[in-house]
């Protein structure tokens, strides 16, 4: 084992920590830490919290003496729970989050101290946006730019900080954040989804999306993830043989949890409770030190914002417990890597999920409904919901044998495709008494019995319903979750607009009734989308044949993914429901080429590094002490060391093989990369590095890898997999 490895390891078991968290009662400690229902009825007058109340439930504006008394309230609030600064905090288009401390206090014109936070403060603030990737709204000369407060969010403490939620928006009103957009499309969602909803319940004023997250993540031994270069600067391995024992037993899933990761997650929880994230549950995944977090379901908007909280409280916490959380999406070589399974489904301000049958044929119509417009959405647009989950790091995991393939599909069972394939034989036009009775009582009427019964799963479709939401499996698990519920929820929300068109037009010139005229529209919605309806195996060759039959998108890249988001049909889409017009949609596709483009080179760099400073180093070292040993059995034993030493000459001639290799491959990737660096076009640049210098990654990984099975444990330079990948 090598010094530096060595001294990694002794410097993890010396500062291992077990100590047990003191939670106490979970229903106590929830939201302690927010500024709440419960703090506003305690520290607002009635109308401020009249008015906070209907800016969150009805959208209306906050008047600037109402935010007056919010902010003395929330800075009262705050300073009794020990803070001293407070923050706009957003979500910039870097797929993070970002935060300018400013303290309460103040001075008065007379010299004196006083604590200060007014309306003004709350409202807006003027972060520098230049500095923030813009795809060319704003240029570095340009740096104004404005956080505004998202009431719909509740403001939280964290540490001695009050957090603000906020949008993010440019000096010429353009959004520079996931927040502003995902808010829209939300908003688009709810109109639309209301409309039909009033088909069936008059009552019905709201509709508000749902999501709830289920964050997978490996913990490795902060020391030991140290010791990787690779993996502090780019959060993945890109050299390391797999250990003999991975995940192939199958005896981590599910398995009993660490003691070590026990106890970072129950500080975890506790933080999380009192900061109003409802975690729930916690257990191992597949691989070897990896493990999923999951909450209850929240108002989607609030769910995204609790998600990328979770993420930052992960890895502070982690810190403390000597843990580094790698949230990259493929880590480990040869393991499974991890996403953020997206659940998402529609609920009323009456309390129903609209994507639950229920105890009624009109319940059930009611479900089908949203149901089949969800299914025909998804087939619409596809290709655009597979762009909002692309990324560098993503690419690595879609397709592999634990994540879904980049081929969009839905699964819904074997007992709804029959259900769907009895209303696709609806006759067109007025339904006679019979056909009507049919329907409802033994197609429609047993519905939540066939639910009941239906327990089979497809873990490789990237769209599955699951009983009472749909699954998007794809989502990678350090993506930001707005940008996949911006997209859905749009995708959603012009569709029911669509659909309640057709019914209305049925309704009024073929004077069909309403129940006829939801069947006759669902029917054509039946028919056209069936083609993204696939419960087979997404990763065999065969689907990927027939999905070009049916001719379903298969962009297994970023640089193919993205494309989608400047075509006609998805600009009209974003701008027929005011979600973003075509500078903010540009600006988008241009900041996801940029970041594809810079991680890619950074790990095209890293890898050099490696090669030069590493692993070529450690051969040779290595191979000079073979030869030195070589040249002592011919000292000793004359001629007949050539017997002696014919393994060791093999294993010389191997080890330089594979350098000769590995100094080939890495001099031609810089070249390549050199290469994409001068091109001016980001678009030509983003394929340049995807289909020139990316591939040079895995033929640089096969050869060091092969070096790291030859060389000599004590010699080799990197922390192996065998020591990242089990806790002690």
């Amino acid at each position: 084992m090598s010094k530096r490895r060595l001294n990694a390891i002794t410097e993890s078991l010396q500062r291992q920590q077990h100590s047990v968290i003191e939670t106490g009662r979970r229903s106590e400690l929830f939201g302690t830490h927010v500024f709440n229902e419960d703090r506003m009825l305690q520290y607002l007058t009635k109308d401020a919290h009249r008015s906070v109340n209907e800016a969150i439930f009805a959208g209306t504006k906050i008047d600037r003496k109402i935010a007056d008394q919010v902010a003395e309230a929330m800075k009262a609030w705050a300073i009794s729970m020990g803070a001293t600064h407070y923050t706009h905090w957003f979500q910039p288009l870097t797929g993070s989050t970002a935060e300018k401390h400013d303290a309460f206090f103040d001075l008065r014109t007379d010299g004196r101290a006083v604590e200060r936070f007014g309306g003004d403060q709350l409202v807006q603030q003027e972060p520098d946006a230049s500095s923030f990737p813009s795809g060319g709204i704003r240029n570095t000369f340009e740096a104004r730019g404005y956080t505004a407060w998202d009431p719909t969010s509740p403001a939280f403490i964290y540490g001695t900080t009050l957090c603000i939620p906020t949008i993010f928006v440019s000096y010429t009103g353009e959004a520079l954040d996931n927040k502003a957009p995902l808010l829209r499309a939300l908003h688009a969602v709810d109109i639309a989804a209301t409309a039909v909803a009033k088909y069936f319940d008059k009552n019905v004023s709201k509709v508000h999306a749902t999501l709830g997250w289920e964050q997978e993540f490996f913990l490795v031994d902060k020391a030991l993830a140290n010791s990787r270069p690779d993996i502090v600067l780019t959060g993945r391995t890109l050299i390391g043989h797999l250990a003999a024992k991975g995940q192939q037993l199958s005896d981590h899933y599910f398995g009993v949890i660490p003691t070590r990761a026990v106890n970072f997650m129950r500080e975890l929880e506790k933080e999380c409770i009192q900061l109003g994230i409802p975690l729930k549950t916690r257990h191992n995944e597949v691989a070897p030190n990896q493990f999923e977090l999951a909450p209850v379901f929240e108002e989607a908007n609030l769910s995204v914002d609790h998600n990328l909280l979770l993420m930052d409280i992960m890895e502070k916490v982690a810190d403390r417990h000597n843990f580094k959380v790698l949230f990259h999406e493929k880590p480990f070589a040869g393991i499974n890597g991890s996403g953020k399974h997206n659940n998402w489904s529609l609920a009323t301000d009456t309390g129903v999920n609209l994507l639950s049958p229920g105890s009624t044929p009109m319940k059930n119509l009611q479900f089908l409904t949203f149901f089949v417009n969800t299914i025909k959405a998804v087939d619409t647009y596809e290709e655009l919901l597979r762009s909002s989950i692309a990324s560098a790091s993503n690419d690595h995991r879609l397709g592999a044998n634990e994540a879904p393939p980049a081929i969009i599909s839905i699964f819904i069972g074997t007992q709804l495709s029959h259900v769907l394939d009895e209303l696709e034989g609806v006759s067109k036009g007025k339904l006679s008494p019979e056909e009507k009775t049919e329907l409802k009582l033994n197609v429609v009427g047993k519905i939540p019995e066939i639910l009941l019964d239906n327990t089979d799963r497809n873990r490789t479709s990237p769209f599955a319903f699951t009983g009472n939401k749909f699954e998007m499996r794809a989502v990678g698990s350090k993506t930001n979750s707005a940008k996949p519920m911006m997209i859905l929820n749009t995708i959603v929300a012009n569709q029911l607009k669509e659909f309640k068109k057709e019914v209305d037009a049925l309704i009024d010139k073929k004077k069909l009734k309403k129940d006829e005229a939801v069947f006759n529209v669902l029917r054509e919605y039946i028919k056209s989308s069936k083609r993204i309806r696939f419960d087979g195996d997404g990763y065999s060759e065969e689907w990927e044949k027939e999905a070009k039959k049916r001719k379903l998108s298969n962009n297994k890249d970023t640089p193919s993914a993205v494309r989608v988001l400047t075509s006609k049909k998805s600009l009209e889409l974003f701008k027929g429901l005011e979600v973003m017009n075509s500078t903010e949609v540009e600006a988008r596709q241009e900041v996801e080429l940029e970041t594809y483009i810079l991680q890619t080179q950074i790990e095209g760099r890293v890898l050099n590094d490696l090669v030069y400073s590493n692993i070529i180093p450690a051969a040779i070292e290595y191979q000079n002490k073979i030869i030195k040993n070589v040249l002592g059995l011919k000292e000793i034993y004359g001629a007949a060391h050539k017997k002696l030493s014919e393994g060791h000459l093999t294993l010389i001639e191997q080890i330089s093989e594979h350098m000769v290799v590995i100094k080939r491959n890495t001099d031609d990737m810089t070249n390549a990369r050199k290469i994409a660096n001068n091109l001016k076009d980001l678009n030509k640049k983003a394929f340049a590095y995807c289909d020139n210098v990316r591939p040079y990654f895995d033929k640089i990984r096969y050869h060091c890898d092969k070096l790291e099975q030859l060389i000599d444990d004590q010699s080799w330079p990197l922390t192996k997999y065998r020591e990242l990948l089990y806790i002690k």
